[in-house]
C-alpha cells in the first residue's frame, strides 16, 4: 500500500495538476498553500462568468461550501456540471452540512446534480448527508463521542460503504481514526495529532489534498487514501517540531512536513489498516 500511496504522490509532483478550488474564505490560502506543497497548482476561481472555461483546464475541482452565499453556489454548480461533462473529479467538502437548514439544503442539490468523486467530512457530516440524525455546532458539526473502540471503526464502515454504493463515490471520514470507503472496501488511518483540531483549516487542507492527489491518480481510492495518510503523517512530525513553541508554529510546521514527505516517512510513520 505505502508504494502505491508513493507512487500516487510521485505522479502529483511530475504532473503538478491544476486544481481548481470553489472554496470557503476563512481558509483559501491555507488551501491554495497545502496544493502548492503537495506538487499541484491552484487556482481559487469562483465567479459564475469564468468557472466553466476554468475548470475544463483544471485536473480537479474541489467544493468546500464552509462559507456559503447564492452567488458561488451558482458557481458550484456549474462549476461541477461542466467538470462531469469533461470526466474531471470533483471533491466535496460538506462542511458543517447540518448545521441550517439552507446549508443542507444546497448540499443535497450539490450531491443531486453533481456526479462527485470523493466527499469527504467527519462523521456527523457524513451521518447528515447519509440520513441519520447527528448534532451539529455552528459550521463545526460534531459527534457527541469518539472513541478508538471496535464499534466506532464497524460504524464508519457501515456508514461509509453504504453511502458509497448509493452515491457511486468514494467516502472519507476524519476523526481519531480516519476512515476511506468504496463500495466494498474500507481502509482505516491510524495518524495525526490532536493539535490538528486546534487550528483553522486542516480540514478543509486536507479535502485540497485530495484534490491534488485525484488531479494526479486516476484511481480515487487510492488517491484518498494517500491525502488523508499524508496530512496524519503531516500532524505528527509537525507537533513534533512544535509542540514547545505553540499551534502558530505548529501550523507552519505542518506546511513544512506536507511538502518533505516521502516514501520513507510513509513506509515508516503510515498507520493504515482493514478491519
Amino acid at each position: 500500500m505505502y508504494k502505491d500511496i508513493s507512487k500516487a504522490l510521485e505522479k502529483v509532483k511530475i504532473k503538478n495538476p491544476l486544481i481548481h478550488n470553489i472554496t470557503n474564505y476563512v481558509t483559501i490560502n491555507d488551501c491554495a498553500n497545502v496544493i502548492l506543497a503537495i506538487g499541484g497548482s491552484p487556482v481559487m476561481a469562483d465567479d459564475e462568468n469564468e468557472v466553466e472555461e476554468m475548470v475544463s483546464i483544471a485536473s480537479s475541482l474541489v467544493i468546500n461550501i464552509g462559507t456559503l452565499n447564492s452567488s458561488t453556489v451558482k458557481s458550484m454548480l456549474l462549476a461541477g456540471k461542466k467538470a462531469n461533462e469533461l470526466g474531471i473529479p470533483v471533491i466535496l467538502d460538506p462542511v458543517g452540512v447540518g448545521a441550517t437548514s439552507y446549508r443542507k439544503r444546497i448540499c443535497e442539490t450539490l450531491i443531486k446534480e453533481i456526479k462527485f468523486a470523493v466527499i469527504r467530512g467527519n462523521i456527523s457530516e457524513i451521518k447528515n448527508i447519509a440520513g441519520i440524525k447527528t448534532f451539529t455546532k455552528g459550521v463545526d458539526a460534531v459527534e457527541e463521542s469518539e472513541n478508538l473502540c471496535k464499534d466506532s471503526i464497524k460504524v464508519k464502515k457501515q456508514i461509509g460503504e453504504s453511502l458509497s454504493k448509493r452515491l457511486g463515490t468514494v467516502i472519507a471520514i476524519s476523526g481519531k481514526i480516519d476512515s476511506v470507503s468504496n463500495t466494498n472496501n474500507t481502509y482505516f488511518i491510524k495518524n495525526g495529532n490532536e493539535n490538528l483540531c486546534k487550528v483553522t483549516g486542516t480540514g478543509c487542507m486536507s479535502t485540497a489534498l485530495i484534490g491534488a492527489f485525484c488531479g494526479g491518480e486516476d484511481d480515487y481510492l487510492k488517491a484518498t487514501i494517500s491525502a488523508v495518510v499524508s496530512m496524519g503523517i503531516a500532524g505528527e512530525i509537525a507537533y513534533e517540531k512544535a509542540k514547545k513553541l505553540g499551534i502558530g508554529s505548529f501550523k507552519v510546521a505542518l506546511m513544512d512536513a506536507i511538502y518533505n514527505i516521502n516514501e520513507e516517512i510513509y513506509k515508516e510513520r503510515g498507520g493504515i489498516f482493514c478491519e
